[in-house]
């Protein structure tokens, strides 16, 4: 190859004239074979330099360039001119979207995931990530990439790899950075598959014992929990099939039953603790989603410690529910989070799933301000006898009994230093009571006896003037 001063600084024409004899060389090496190898690996380095900033770099990105790149980068003998060839070909499919396109036109998907078969850390990274990138395309039929290429057994093979490095504590395998990138990219991966394609979720179900392991085993991040490779481990998990039907030795093992719902709570807990309001819908809601599913098939011991770790505690009911910084109180704070409506949505279910379903539990549980909005979004009634104090599954044993509108211990609540009402402010807050009960009744949300008008009946209210009578609320 004609030797040139390589600089990695170049910008306009002469990029351009750089970039452009550098892919006509080794389009030329594709047929002639006229490199030696480590001309050939020069080339490619170099070419990943100038394709950084695709300013002056278009020869990279048009159809001849993308398929140079791919034919080095997946059919090669070299293991360091594909890997080469790869990075080149990721930077391109990364800066340049039509780039992803052309890579799955020319039909290189299936030779790029034959790529993941090989036991290699950086191959698995760079096959992940042109993979995921081709995932983007708007004609590629993921479906039938999953059936011929065997991507899913791929996958579950090169997870049951980290999975048993992570098992034997291999603090080296642990901390590496090419295999965490690869972690990482390869359950970004396959969160995208069982996303765009949901459909053939069912196909990565043994996927899933692998990604509890590491999710167990690794350690959490800080201070962010759910960075790589924790968010990644979560997200892989929202979409596959927590259901099926073998893995509840998985989900809960034999020697240690709550461990795996035990690290997803710790993972809540530090997550709502460690991210602003504006970040946690999109962080923070998946992990909730994994939590409910995991709740929705445990075993009874284990439902028990989760709902002691989620619902508010004796600590929690000293005060009104909702305030503090433990985790019942932040997923509570998180009901009212204009930020995060999907989080809100699933929070909600979470908390109606750990009562059973049961609005009446759901009221014990998280008190009926709270409660209410839940009921209401899911259109169902509110229990008759909420305004009864209670007491919650936790604190039944106790015997303490709870305000049900705040949750809060009746015997922690300060008394109200307001002077006694006369009888004519009596009065016209009942007739206040009388008219909103009877407009809450015409919504049909609820079908309860209007306490006012029954009181009336009673005889024990008296009929007031006519100039005393407060006019109806707006």
């Amino acid at each position: 190859m004609d030797r040139l001063a390589f600089r990695a600084d170049l910008q306009g024409q002469a990029k351009l004239d750089a970039v452009t004899t550098l892919l006509d060389k080794l389009t030329e090496d594709l047929g002639k074979q006229c490199l030696t190898p480590d001309e050939r690996d020069t080339a490619l380095d170099q070419l990943k330099i100038y394709g950084r900033d695709p300013r002056n770099a278009d020869p990279i990105f048009t159809r001849d360039g993308i398929e140079t790149l791919a034919r080095f980068a997946l059919e090669s003998d070299s293991r360091t001119t594909c890997q080469n060839a790869l990075k080149c070909l990721a930077n391109a499919m990364l800066l340049v979207p039509s780039a992803r396109q052309t890579f799955v036109d020319l039909g290189y998907g299936p030779k790029a995931c034959d790529k993941l078969k090989n036991d290699d850390w950086e191959d698995e990274f760079l096959a992940s990530r042109v993979t995921l990138l081709s995932t983007y395309s708007k004609t590629i039929k993921l479906p039938t990439l999953i059936d011929e290429t065997g991507l899913a057994d791929n996958i579950a093979q090169r997870l049951a790899k980290h999975a048993e490095a992570a098992s034997k504590q291999d603090k080296e395998a642990l901390t590496d950075p090419m295999q965490v990138l690869s972690l990482t990219e390869i359950t970004r991966l396959l969160f995208n598959l069982t996303h765009l394609c949901h459909e053939k979720a069912s196909a990565f179900t043994a996927t899933i014992p692998h990604l509890l392991v590491l999710l167990s085993k690794h350690d959490i991040p800080t201070p962010s929990p759910l960075e790589a490779p924790m968010g990644p481990f979560i997200n892989a998990l929202l979409n596959l099939e927590l259901e099926s039907p073998g893995l509840e030795s998985s989900l809960f093992p034999d020697e240690a039953p709550g461990a795996i719902a035990a690290r997803m709570v710790e993972l809540l807990e530090q997550s709502l603790q460690g991210y602003p309001d504006h970040e946690l819908e999109a962080t923070v809601t998946p992990l909730v989603s994994v939590i409910h599913r995991t709740y929705a098939r445990a075993p009874e011991e284990v439902s028990r410690i989760m709902r002691r770790a989620l619902l508010p505690s004796e600590k929690d009911r000293e005060g009104v529910l909702g305030q503090g910084d433990s985790t019942s109180a932040k997923m509570l704070q998180n009901l009212s989070n204009p930020l995060a409506p999907t989080l809100r949505k699933a929070i909600s279910d979470l908390l109606f799933g750990l009562s059973g379903n049961d609005p009446a539990t759901l009221v014990k549980n998280i008190g009926y301000g709270f409660a209410s909005g839940i009921l209401f979004e899911k259109k169902l009634p509110i229990p008759e006898d909420m305004g009864n104090p209670s007491t919650s599954e936790a604190d039944a044993s106790r015997g303490r009994a709870f305000n049900p509108v705040t949750g809060q211990f009746v015997d922690s609540e300060k008394p109200v230093d307001e002077p006694e009402m006369t009888e004519e402010e009596k009065e016209r807050e009942a007739e206040r009571l009388f008219v909103l009960f009877e407009r809450l009744k015409k919504t049909g949300i609820v079908d309860v006896q209007n306490p006012v008008e029954q009181a009336l009946r009673d005889g024990r209210f008296a009929e007031i003037d006519d100039k005393d009578r407060v006019e109806e609320l707006d």
